[in-house]
């Protein structure tokens, strides 16, 4: 009898603390942010709280959410409350998309995965995106490591840096070097500074082939001298394209075709400030592919729903090259390995 009565007693009392932290979770007048926004895991979104104060961590798909604690809009998610109109509290759901197909599985809209050990992925209306959960820094030569390479270590996932013995030259030697993430330079006796000597990598290939994607560089080109890593928005073509209705009769490709009126890019909801006709790759009936071949980069302002304003830089394409070296279907990891693109140090 005293267990049951327990219960009654406890019951309540459970749902009115309940009821008081997800109260506290509700916006107020106030807003009160730590001084440096959190460091989200690989693959989760940094995003503005629901009360549009703070940057926090976007919620992930099967994850409790509330009016301040928003779901990843990134992945296409939402905070699924219910039925019930007086519920404050949700789950993080995919809204409905196409369904992805990778290495044979298949994913739903909004689902993440590993690939592997060294990638993590989101399935995303069809679409699988992903992001390295190893270290992509990059190691330029210097005199007390002239050759530093990744090798394999044992019972580990991820590469490390060797500099022990330079590379030989083989059969397999030139081939593979085409293979690397990012390609490296020794260093330009004419870029020579007060107690540094400036090196760069060539921009990395777009780590999309339609869409907007990002592309990267290294460079020490600062005045502490110091090794950071650069990076620029790409597109090599718009996704919704219907190229091939643009190519002439008796050609085989269309290489490098411009918009015939101003366009807009978007990012996350935020639209360039000025309108462009940007040059993008074209496609081929024969099964080759084209990819950039020469570009430069430009500043580009973006405006946000709520006002702000953000800068970021831009790939733009001078002119594509169209080749055989094609990566598989839906094979993403493959398209990093295009041809990297040259007369671009800017």
């Amino acid at each position: 009898m005293f267990a049951n009565n327990e219960k009654v007693i406890w019951l309540p009392l459970l749902c009115l603390l309940f009821s008081h932290a997800v109260a506290g979770q509700e916006c107020s007048g106030q807003c009160s942010c730590p001084s440096t926004p959190p460091r989200c895991p690989p693959g989760v979104s940094l995003v503005l709280d629901g009360c549009g104060c703070c940057r926090v961590c976007a919620k992930q798909m099967g994850e409790l959410c509330t009016e301040k604690d928003v779901c990843d809009p990134h992945k296409n998610l939402f905070c699924d409350i219910g039925a019930p109109i007086n519920r404050r509290i949700g789950v993080c759901t995919a809204r409905e998309g196409a369904s992805c197909v990778f290495g044979g599985t298949v994913y739903k809209s909004g689902e993440t995965f590993q690939s592997s050990c060294k990638y993590q992925c989101t399935c995303m209306d069809g679409a699988v995106g992903c992001v390295p959960l190893c270290s992509m820094d990059i190691r330029l030569p210097s005199p007390d490591c002239p050759m530093p390479r990744r090798v394999k270590v044992p019972g580990k996932c991820c590469e490390e840096w060797e500099c022990d013995s330079p590379y030989k030259d083989t059969l397999l030697g030139p081939a593979l070097s085409a293979f690397r993430e990012e390609e490296t330079y020794g260093p330009d006796p004419n870029m020579m500074r007060e107690n540094c000597l400036v090196q760069t990598t060539e921009w990395s290939a777009c780590s999309k082939t339609c869409g907007l994607g990002i592309s990267t560089r290294v460079t020490n080109d600062n005045h502490e001298c110091r090794l950071e890593k650069q990076t620029r928005l790409c597109m090599m073509r718009p996704c919704e394209s219907q190229m091939e209705q643009s190519i002439k009769k008796g050609k085989k490709c269309i290489r490098t075709p411009r918009v015939s009126k101003p366009m807009k890019f978007e990012i996350s909801g935020c639209t360039t400030t000025k309108s462009y006709r940007p040059k993008f790759c074209g496609v081929c009936l024969d099964g080759r592919c084209c990819t950039p071949h020469r570009t430069t980069t430009l500043p580009m302002e973006f405006k946000c729903p709520d006002g702000q304003v953000m800068k970021k830089h831009m790939m733009f394409i001078k002119s594509c090259a169209c080749h055989y070296n094609c990566p598989g279907e839906n094979d993403i990891f493959e398209a990093m390995y295009y041809k990297k693109m040259t007369g671009d140090m800017a």
